[in-house]
């Protein structure tokens, strides 16, 4: 799936041609972050971005749970852009977490609301919900 952030200064292509999941996550941290009631993440295999675009940086930041978590953006035009846990061990971890409005085409439908004691929105009825952060398959 081709990503690109708002002003076009970082693009990239997904390793999967669709996530494996996606989270409406209702934590203050990403409240502040989307400037919005959620933020909304696509979850995808680990893969490298493109660290030699001089318009991606980044920010480290702790987690509720703890994790240290690295927080990537544009440098141009400020969007978010991906979120990839640091791992104690250094090794790359299994998955990261992609910004959803950047990625093009994707497929909202069936999205897990997570931190939902949090949420200053009504959940909708019959959709995968957790209070805090789910199992951590899938956990970016």
């Amino acid at each position: 799936m081709n990503v690109s952030c708002q002003c076009g200064a970082i693009s990239f292509t997904t390793p999967t041609p669709k996530p494996i999941k996606i989270f409406h996550c209702h934590c203050l941290d990403c409240r502040k972050q989307s400037s919005s009631a959620f933020g909304t993440s696509a979850i995808f295999p680990f893969f490298r971005l493109p660290l030699d675009n001089p318009s991606l940086s980044h920010l480290r930041r702790t987690c509720d749970s703890g994790n240290q978590k690295n927080c990537y953006f544009c440098s141009r035009c400020g969007s978010r852009v991906a979120h990839v846990t640091v791992r104690d061990d250094g090794a790359d971890p299994e998955v990261m977490s992609i910004k959803a409005g950047l990625v093009d085409g994707l497929d909202w439908t069936g999205a897990t609301h997570i931190y939902v004691r949090s949420a200053v929105v009504p959940i909708p009825e019959g959709v995968e919900r957790w209070e805090a952060e789910p199992p951590s398959k899938g956990k970016a």
